[in-house]
């Protein structure tokens, strides 16, 4: 093999470095600057609504709103569990829908109306999901427990617990390490009649 010899390997390395280092050099200075800026962090001053109270608070604009919610405003019910959507634990309701904080950002949420776990009871009176999970031992070691109630309030409203399928289908999206399910379903038959006595 005399010194103008190559083998595969040598001549696929110096082939893709060439290429990249051509596609590097063609890719405009507007674009690189671009790409630069994205990674800075934007701020934003935004009023959010929670629990019959505003809130100024000043946020990135990348910032979730369940970190919002715990980090800047201080309410930290709603926990944070998988931070991906999977596991419920950080329901909240928007405009009285439930929805996942950590899957909302939080310049999303202003101009609606959030409500916590926080702010289910009126002033010492337990809601009646909250009373029922206690009747029922609807938890065990609590962690899930705010989203499971969230989640349950939201479910009974839109009228998916008319039977024990339909709750653990609506209620599906809650997971609860512990199993306490049969008591969850208990929880939610008992607040269902409550909350429909209005």
């Amino acid at each position: 093999m005399d010194e103008f010899d190559i083998d595969r390997r040598t001549f696929i390395t110096t082939g893709t470095v060439a290429a990249a280092s051509l596609f590097l050099d063609s890719v405009p200075v507007g674009a690189q600057n671009l790409a630069d800026t994205r990674t800075s962090p934007v701020t934003r001053s935004v009023v959010l609504s929670v629990n019959g109270s505003d809130h100024t608070i000043e946020v990135d604009t990348r910032m979730t709103l369940l970190d919002a919610l715990r980090d800047k405003v201080g309410l930290t019910g709603s926990k944070k569990g998988c931070d991906q959507g999977q596991c419920g634990a950080c329901t909240i309701h928007i405009d009285g829908e439930r929805h996942l904080a950590c899957l909302t950002l939080t310049v999303a949420a202003q101009d609606h109306r959030i409500t916590t776990i926080e702010g289910l009871a009126q002033s010492e009176t337990l809601h009646p999901m909250q009373q029922a999970f206690i009747d029922h031992d609807g938890f065990q070691c609590g962690y899930c427990t705010s989203g499971q109630i969230m989640s349950a309030v939201a479910c009974v409203q839109e009228g998916h617990a008319k039977t024990d399928d339909d709750i653990r289908e609506y209620m599906s999206g809650n997971l609860c390490r512990c199993a306490a399910y049969p008591n969850i379903v208990a929880a939610i038959n008992q607040a269902k009649t409550e909350m429909e006595k209005g």
